[in-house]
């Protein structure tokens, strides 16, 4: 297969893991990096969604390589599994985009739900851990690997009733921090291996929404293409500029 770099750009013959495609950001980012040249190796619970989102990016670019894979990102081993077989059927991975989300508030603090916890757990927290460790050998063995992860603004300035939300992004940007303190550290003197990098919103907003609420002015939000390229613009910086970073696309509160 081509090399990264080689061509129109550098995810150009990259291949790129997406988890948790199936939404509306990972559809557009399947959208994004398939057009940029990238091989995308999608993957998501939801196997008919999934289904639909790959399709849609294979379509949208005649040609393109997106492959759909249904994985349990709880299940350690098999995000392990998945990230050997996409190195082994490629030869490279060169990104993992972390795209699972989920929400869950209150009203206030006080009607806080430990269960809440539980689940935002699980999926903000531990896909993350999974993802990250079954990922690291092989971004580090590409050379111009990227681990990104998709935050909330609300993890560095929590409110009453989010604070199992924000409290999970919050674990999961110190948990994607130290990722890249091992490439930081696996570099030495010289540049590291791969980068890892925290892309920051306020919250997400795509066509749909605007459709449903015409008149909602969705102050703050990020489009769902405006983080697709931010995403596609993460292989256009050197990995040192891009390593241990948040890059904020809302304003900081």
């Amino acid at each position: 297969m081509s090399t990264p770099g080689n061509g129109n750009g550098p995810l150009e013959g990259a291949v790129v893991a997406v988890a948790g495609a199936a939404g509306p950001a990972g559809r557009a980012a399947l959208l994004r990096l398939a057009e940029a040249g990238a091989t995308v190796v999608a993957a998501d619970a939801d196997a008919a969604r999934l289904a639909e989102a790959v399709d849609a990016a294979r379509y949208a670019h005649g040609g393109a390589t997106v492959t759909g894979d249904t994985v349990d990102l709880l299940d350690l081993e098999a995000t392990r599994a998945w990230a050997d077989r996409t190195e082994k059927e490629f030869g490279r991975v060169d990104g993992l985009v972390h795209l699972v989300g989920g929400w869950r508030g209150s009203a206030t603090f006080a009607e806080s739900d430990p269960a809440d916890w539980e689940l935002l757990e699980k999926l903000l927290i531990r896909t993350v851990q999974h993802t990250s460790l079954a990922f690291e050998g092989p971004l580090a063995r590409s050379g111009n690997g990227r681990y990104v992860l998709i935050s909330a603004a609300g993890a560095s300035k929590p409110t009453a009733g989010n604070a199992a939300y924000a409290a999970s992004k919050a674990a999961a940007e110190a948990w994607t921090l130290a990722l890249a303190d091992s490439f930081r550290k696996a570099g030495g003197d010289d540049a590291p291996p791969a980068a890892a990098t925290v892309l920051v919103i306020k919250a997400l907003v795509h066509d749909a929404m605007r459709a449903e609420r015409p008149n909602a002015k969705f102050a703050g939000f990020t489009d769902a293409k405006d983080l697709a390229e931010a995403i596609a613009g993460v292989w256009e910086m050197p990995a040192q500029e891009v390593n241990g970073t948040r890059q904020w696309l809302t304003p900081q509160p």
